[in-house]
């Protein structure tokens, strides 16, 4: 039986969240932002995963909603922000098992973009790829030195590129300090 349970986060487990959250980052930033995105109405649907361990939350992963304003059409957009792992189980695979899971949520729901802001090297293992070269910009600029972290993974048959735009997010992430890494 594998020790480590991904389900989805209830408002019962909003403390237990918040502590994953202050535990991975070191400090209240991402803490405070979960807790703004979770009462935001700009970011639902929202799909929040929680990782267990021997009873223990260990890892969460939130995807909020977002739009491509300028696209062609319509295009169902998720934003993951942010993933937390806690330093003592990191490094085991947690922070993929939830981005997979999230990701498998996103595709029943019908997204069919998802757009991540960090580290190329972990998120180009999850199969995201520098959105900017695909003509899908970021909420804010991004700083040159850091414009590979923007990155995107279609969900759907269509390729990244066959839609361009400017992604639109939850009011509790649209503030420039966010988007400059």
């Amino acid at each position: 039986m594998d020790p480590l349970q991904i389900r989805e986060s209830k408002p019962t487990d909003a403390e237990a969240v918040l502590q994953v959250e202050r535990e991975a980052f070191g400090r209240d930033d991402e803490a405070s932002l979960v807790s703004a995105l979770l009462s935001d109405p700009g970011a639902r649907p929202y799909v929040s995963l929680l990782a267990i361990e021997a009873g223990q939350p260990v890892g969460h992963a939130l995807f909020t909603n977002a739009r491509l304003l300028g696209a062609q059409r319509p295009v169902h957009c998720s934003l993951l922000a942010p993933l937390a792992v806690s330093p003592n189980v990191q490094r085991r695979g947690i922070g993929s098992r939830l981005i997979a899971a999230g990701l498998g949520k996103l595709r029943e729901f019908g997204v069919e973009l998802v757009f991540v802001f960090g580290s190329s090297d972990y998120y180009r293992r999850a199969g995201f790829m520098p959105a900017r070269g695909f003509g899908l910009q970021a909420p804010f600029p991004i700083p040159e030195a850091h414009a590979d972290s923007w990155m995107a993974l279609a969900l759907d048959d269509r390729p990244l590129g066959s839609v361009t735009g400017t992604v639109r997010c939850a009011a509790s992430l649209s503030h420039p300090e966010f988007w400059r890494e």
